[in-house]
C-alpha cells in the first residue's frame, strides 16, 4: 500500500543507501522517533536514510492502527519476530524499562544496530551485560539522551570545551515536573517498581545526569535522598502523553516520587542535582546552571533556544548574563533548520540525534551517547539509591567496575 508522502521520499532517498528501522513499543516514545525518522531526510544530507520497515506492539488492533498512522511497511506483535527479520537493519526500543535489558540482547546477538531509550536498564547489572554484549560486536550502539542534541546545550559544550568558563566549579541541574501530584492519578508502569526500576530517579534525573556528565566530566561520589509522597493510587495505564485512565481498585507505590543528591565531579566540580514530579507549576523544567573561574552558564528546557551566558572579564560596569538565541547558522545543527530567529523545537532534538546514529552507522565510527554513557549514568543512578539507603557518600566508579567484573 501506497501511503501519501512515500513519492516524495523516494526522492529525496536517492543515491543514498536505505537503514531499514524495525520500532519497538509505539506509544510516547514511539510517536517521537517515528516523526524524527521521517523528517531526516528533509533536514540533513545523511550518508543512510531511514524506512520503516516494520513497527511492534503487543495489541494487534493498537499497533496496526499506529502502522498505518506512523507509515511503517509493516508490523509485528512479537518482538523476537521483528528482531529476526533479514530486512530490518536497526532495532528501535521504546518499551518500558523492564523489557529493555532481554530485547537489547537478543538484538545484539541477531547482530543488529540499537537505540534504546532511557534509562537504559532497570539495574546497573544489566546495564553492564548490554554494555558488555555491545562491544564485543560491530554494532553501533545509542541512548536516547535527546537533550543532548539541543543546540543550545551543543554550544555550551563547545564553550566549556573552549575554556571559556575556566576551571569548573558547580554544576547545578534540576528536572521538574507536576503531572503525578494528583492523589488520583493511577499506579501506571512509571510508578511500579517491577517495570521501571525506579521513578524520578530513572525517569528524569536520568536526564540530568547525562547532561551534567555531557557538560563536566565524570561524578565520582554522591549522597543521596529519596521520597515517595504518595503512597497507594488507583490502579490504571497510561493513555497517551503523560494522561492515563483508571481500573477498579489500588496499588502500592514502590518507586520514588522525588531524588535529591549531592556530587562530586573527577574534576573537583561540586554538584547539586534534584528531580521530580511534584513541583507544582513545572510541566517540564529541566535546567542547569554550570559556574566557572572564568564565566557561568545556564540553560532551561521550557526556553530551550536561548543559552544564558557571563564571562567574568567583561568591561565592570556592563557585566552581567547575556542571553543568546541560539538559531544562527554557525551554531550546531541550527543552519540545517531554519533562519535565525526562528525557534526550533523538541521534536528537532530526535531528528538531530538520529541524524548523528545514521552517520554513525554509516562509518562504523559509533555515536554519543553510547550504551557505555547509559551504563555510567545507571552507576550514578545505582549509587544514588544505595546511598539513599545507607544515608552515606557512595563511590561511583567502585560499584561500576564491580558491576563490569560481573558481567
Amino acid at each position: 500500500m501506497k501511503r501519501k508522502g512515500e513519492g516524495i521520499l523516494a526522492e529525496v532517498r536517492k543515491g543514498h543507501k536505505p537503514l531499514r528501522v524495525g520500532m519497538i513499543g509505539y506509544k510516547f516514545m514511539g510517536k517521537a522517533h517515528t516523526h524524527a525518522y521521517r523528517d531526516v531526510p528533509f533536514y540533513f544530507d545523511s550518508p543512510l536514510q531511514p524506512e520503516l520497515t516494520a513497527i511492534c506492539g503487543r495489541d494487534e488492533a493498537g499497533v496496526k492502527e499506529a502502522a498505518e498512522k506512523f507509515g511503517f511497511a509493516s508490523y509485528e506483535t512479537d518482538w523476537r519476530t521483528l528482531i529476526e527479520r533479514d530486512d530490518i537493519d536497526l532495532i528501535d526500543v521504546g518499551t518500558p524499562n523492564n523489557s529493555h535489558a532481554q530485547i537489547v540482547l537478543e538484538a545484539v546477538k541477531a547482530g543488529k544496530h540499537i537505540i534504546c531509550e532511557k534509562p537504559l536498564a532497570m539495574t546497573l547489572a544489566e546495564a553492564a551485560a548490554m554494555w558488555k554484549a555491545a562491544k564485543e560486536t560491530n554494532i553501533v550502539h545509542m541512548v536516547s539522551h535527546n537533550y543532548r542534541f539541543a543546540p543550545a546545550i551543543q554550544l555550551a559544550k563547545k564553550l566549556i570545551e573552549e575554556g571559556r568558563l575556566g576551571k569548573l566549579y558547580h554544576i547545578r541541574a534540576a528536572y521538574l515536573q507536576d503531572w503525578i501530584m494528583d492523589p488520583d492519578f493511577p499506579l501506571v508502569w512509571r510508578l511500579r517498581k517491577e517495570v521501571t526500576g525506579s521513578g524520578a530517579l530513572g525517569d528524569i534525573a536520568s536526564h540530568i545526569i547525562d547532561l551534567a556528565r555531557f557538560l563536566a566530566g565524570e561524578i565520582a561520589e554522591v549522597t543521596g535522598m529519596m521520597e515517595t509522597f504518595i503512597k497507594e493510587r488507583p490502579l490504571g495505564e497510561m493513555a497517551g502523553g503523560l494522561h492515563a485512565s483508571k481500573e477498579a481498585g489500588t496499588g502500592k507505590v514502590d518507586v520514588d516520587d522525588a531524588a535529591a543528591f549531592l556530587a562530586r565531579f573527577e574534576n573537583g566540580a561540586l554538584g547539586v542535582f534534584e528531580a521530580t514530579r511534584f513541583a507544582a507549576g513545572n510541566r517540564n523544567r529541566n535546567c542547569i546552571e554550570i559556574n566557572g573561574s572564568k564565566g557561568s552558564l545556564r540553560w532551561d528546557l521550557e526556553n530551550m533556544n536561548l543559552l544564558q551566558v557571563y564571562f567574568t572579564d567583561d568591561e565592570p560596569g556592563v557585566q552581567g548574563f547575556r542571553t543568546i538565541n541560539v538559531t544562527e547558522s554557525i551554531h550546531p545543527y541550527t543552519g540545517n533548520y531554519w533562519p535565525a530567529g526562528h525557534i526550533v523545537g523538541y521534536e528537532h532534538t530526535f531528528i538531530s540525534m538520529l541524524y548523528e546514529l545514521m552517520k554513525g552507522i554509516a562509518t562504523g565510527t559509533g555515536v554519543t551517547p553510547s550504551f557505555e554513557d547509559g551504563l555510567r549514568n545507571q552507576a550514578v543512578m545505582e549509587a544514588v539509591e544505595r546511598s539513599a539507603a545507607q544515608k552515606s557518600w557512595v563511590n561511583v566508579n567502585k560499584l561500576l567496575q564491580e558491576a563490569l567484573q560481573e558481567a
